[in-house]
């Protein structure tokens, strides 16, 4: 049963936009008392947190779709509908996020940093909103933007200061279970270490982590063996400790040709060149162990490497590494540039950034892309000819029929407004509002027209009385 995961691909999909509520005041006295529709409520994000008691990502394997809730719809009495709630994702310390293409989008490092995956979609604007001198009763409201859907893949790389590599049954997780407190599975067998451990160690005043990578073989760089799985969890440490073997009963194997194959296939995995080295030789507590490890200590310091000759079993020589490893750790944080506070970054918009793009494509057909224009698209209600003519509206004010008419667009041509995938095509009519002009003038509710019988019962009495007061005016006696 797989215990570890450190690489899925996610499917998040955040909530959708709450749509407004097109309602008129009603009460006794008051049939059409002026819009009070809500507004809807927006729709939850989907938000991926680092969170330091997860150690895998073996919850989205399992489970490898997400979704946050939607936002509510408004009501009637100016009641707004309710936001829906943020997904918050926890993720291990470490994690990378990118898209399918490999694309980073995020790294999140340190317990509480936090990057948003989908963002919900925008609730809608109720009539009471929309309401204005011009548009007193507006018999339409927005519909809710739809929430993002996205695909991305979440990659785990250790966060240690130390990690430990070498060939399998080289003794690393003896090791790590003898300078820290970590309590990996050992066993006399290769791989029996299937995933990173992790282990805190203190050296004097310094503490630091170390990581137990499992065991490499030839070809790991290539991934043989799952060796990418297991090199992507040495990228972020700062030390490399290569475990060798004195005591490997293999024939065709020796300490100088362990570290030679391990050197090589970080080389062709790439970027760990300038990490500073330590070399290790284990199982001296064995006597032909030792023995070897003394033949090839002058061949490896002529090397440039500091070794250390130690024994986990027996607990010999590990004072020294510990401190060791303590003061290179020490070197590699205080050459790590200090951090800055966040800056923030404000980028005007351009004076002649007019928001919307118009390009006429070879079939003629001229598409219109902008933020502005398909948000507009997406919230209007195309059954509703007054919502269709405010989106008219919309468009005219921000420059679309301007710059259409520019572009050498005529009475008929198709506009399609978004992408290609997902647009809104129709045949433009130049200074035409979409047929919203049929309702009267722009803004005004038709219901509101609706005679009221009491009223025109007190209208029709007055005239009569007026008609009566007339006539006696224009009497002249005999």
């Amino acid at each position: 049963m797989t215990t570890f995961v450190d690489r899925v691909e996610l499917h998040v999909a955040a909530g959708n936009g709450g749509h407004g509520c097109a309602s008129v005041h009603r009460e006794k006295f008051k049939p059409l008392g002026g819009p009070d529709g809500g507004n809807g409520g927006r729709g939850g994000d989907v938000i991926l947190t680092v969170d330091q008691s997860v150690t895998t990502l073996l919850d989205y394997h399992h489970s490898p779709h997400r979704k946050a809730t939607a936002g509510k719809p408004g009501e009637g009495a100016n009641r707004s509908g309710k936001d829906g709630q943020d997904l918050v994702l926890p993720v291990p310390d470490g994690t990378v996020i990118m898209d399918k293409a490999g694309n980073v989008l995020a790294d999140l490092v340190g317990h509480g940093t936090s990057y948003v995956a989908a963002q919900g979609g925008r609730g809608g604007l109720g009539n009471a909103a929309l309401a204005s001198a011009r548009r007193k009763a507006p018999g339409f409201a927005l519909l809710g933007e739809p929430g993002d859907l996205q695909d991305i893949v979440l990659e785990l790389k250790t966060v240690a200061d130390v990690a430990l590599v070498g060939y399998p049954s080289a003794g690393k997780s003896s090791l790590i279970s003898v300078l820290s407190a970590a309590k990996p599975k050992i066993a006399d067998y290769p791989f029996t270490t299937l995933v990173p451990n992790l282990g805190v160690v203190t050296a004097g005043s310094t503490v630091y982590t170390i990581a137990d990578v499992p065991g490499l073989i030839p070809g790991a760089s290539q991934g043989k063996g799952l060796g990418l799985e297991f090199l992507r969890h040495v990228e972020r440490c700062s030390v490399l400790v290569h475990v060798l073997d004195t005591a490997t009963l293999e024939s065709d194997r020796d300490p100088v040709s362990d570290l030679d194959m391990i050197e090589a296939e970080l080389r062709e995995y790439g970027g760990l060149g300038n990490r500073p080295r330590i070399v290790v030789l284990n199982k001296i507590d064995v006597p032909d162990g030792k023995d070897l490890a003394e033949m090839v200590r002058p061949d490896l310091e002529a090397r440039g490497y500091r070794v250390y000759a130690v024994s986990a079993v027996a607990h010999t020589g590990l004072k020294e590494l510990s401190f060791a490893l303590a003061e290179l750790v020490g070197k590699a944080r205080a050459a790590k540039p200090k951090e800055e506070a966040t800056r923030i970054v404000i980028r005007p918009k351009a004076v002649d950034d007019a928001g919307f793009t118009v390009t006429r494509e070879e079939d003629g057909l001229f598409r219109v892309r902008g933020e502005k224009p398909e948000r507009w698209v997406r919230q209007t209600d195309f059954s509703n000819d007054e919502a269709v003519g405010y989106l008219a509206d919309r468009l005219n004010r921000l420059g679309v029929e301007e710059t259409l008419m520019k572009e050498g667009a005529r009475s008929g041509d198709g506009v399609a407004i978004g992408p290609e995938d997902n647009a809104v095509v129709f045949d433009w009519e130049p200074s035409v509002m979409a047929g919203a002009e049929m309702l009267g003038r722009r803004g005004e509710d038709h219901r509101l027209e609706e005679p009221r019988p009491a009223a025109q019962r007190r209208r029709d009495r007055q005239a009569e009385r007026d008609d009566a007061a007339q006539e006696f005016d224009d009497f002249e006696p005999f």
